[in-house]
């Protein structure tokens, strides 16, 4: 997967390693941004970690710097690797929203942008405070997607599903929730849930499933017509079999058998790795969102 990195996006904020006790978070937090400024350049200049004599934690500590996340601003020895998969997030999240962007308004549907938040840990987030090990998850409410770069090691790791087109699928499915939220998708299924709770899971797994297909329109997109502002340059065909191969490792039957070895349908909310990716399949295939209609067969 070919992809132009223009560094972080406006729309991507990133949150990790704060309330745990980070070396820049302590610091900027007594000293503010411009105290902080000041007292970094005072420290490189004159050799000496002015932090320490002050008494606030260290960005200077441990041989290097990091990025000050609460600012924007990256300061020397910033982890070279890690702000490169920053920018893949944004890549993916921005090349996504304008090819959405432009759908809706061929439709005359105003859109509005999602959010990304990266963190690490338990999430604090308007929908509530979500467990790390629930993985990247989108709240409606704010429009965010929240997301774990240790959920790509996850994934790559016990999952086996590697490559970047992996990555990017995760972004792009829930990507596909915020669809659903600016179509109002969402807020139907969750009132026919509390309506007919018997079919809450079904529902639920109608609504993963269109999220995979949506993720699927972005993919075949991509393929089809390249824009000269777009970040994703190619999807290949290795791109999209390791798309196929994500959703297949994520879906309830295989994690629900590698969790209990046993597969239990009714308990299903997201759908089988068959259907997640046959419904990815189909939105790739055809880049039609009408194409997507999994409430059909309910």
């Amino acid at each position: 997967m070919k992809w132009e990195n223009r560094g972080q996006s406006r729309n991507v904020t990133d949150n990790r390693g704060r309330g745990r006790g980070g070396s820049v978070g302590g610091g900027m937090a007594s000293l503010g941004v411009g105290g902080f400024l000041i007292v970094l350049v005072l420290s490189l200049v004159f050799g000496v970690d002015l932090f320490s004599l002050l008494g606030v934690n260290s960005p200077l500590s441990g041989g290097g710097l990091g990025a000050d996340t609460s600012t924007g601003v990256t300061v020397p020895g910033a982890n070279a690797s890690d702000d490169e998969m920053v920018a893949f997030v944004s890549s993916v999240l921005d090349d996504s929203q304008a090819t959405w962007a432009g759908i809706f308004e061929e439709n005359g549907i105003a859109y509005d942008e999602a959010q990304l938040v990266l963190e690490d840990g338990d999430v604090q987030s308007a929908c509530g405070v979500v467990p790390e090990a629930a993985g990247p998850f989108y709240c409606p409410l704010n429009e965010t997607i929240y997301l774990n770069f240790a959920f790509y090691d996850a994934l790559q790791n016990q999952y086996g599903a590697s490559g970047d087109f992996a990555q990017a699928y995760v972004i792009a499915h829930e990507m596909g929730h915020h669809i659903q939220n600016l179509l109002g998708t969402a807020t139907d299924v969750r009132q026919q849930q509390q309506t007919n709770p018997a079919q809450a899971n079904q529902l639920s797994v109608a609504l993963e499933l269109q999220a995979d297909c949506f993720a699927g329109v972005w993919g075949g997109e991509q393929t089809r017509a390249q824009q000269s502002s777009s970040r994703v340059a190619s999807i290949t065909q290795a791109d999209f079999q390791e798309g196929i191969t994500a959703a297949a490792a994520i879906g309830d039957d295989a994690l629900q058998e590698r969790a209990t070895g046993r597969v239990n349908p009714e308990a299903f909310t997201h759908g089988s790795s068959e259907q997640r990716v046959s419904w990815f399949s189909r939105g790739f295939e055809t880049g039609d969102p009408s194409a997507c209609d999994t409430f059909a067969a309910l």
